[in-house]
């Protein structure tokens, strides 16, 4: 059968199903502050509004971020 054919009565025209929309949810999960380093730490705790010394010991600045947080 010809296009017109199919348009008029023949078969229906498949209609295309759209792909699923996945969003990515940001985590609310505690980074693992006792695995990185120095530099790490002060950067992370200038993401949520703290500044860390990196004179002090990495035991501090964990401990120091664990009381901010």
């Amino acid at each position: 059968m010809s296009r017109f054919g199919d348009l008029v009565g023949g078969k229906p025209t498949p209609t295309p199903t759209p792909a699923p929309v996945v969003k990515e949810v940001p985590s609310k999960k505690e980074p693992n502050l006792s695995e990185m380093s120095k530099k790490e730490l002060e950067s992370y705790g200038r993401t949520v509004g703290i500044e860390l010394d990196r004179r002090h010991s990495r035991k501090d600045l964990v401990k120091e971020l664990k009381q901010n947080l």
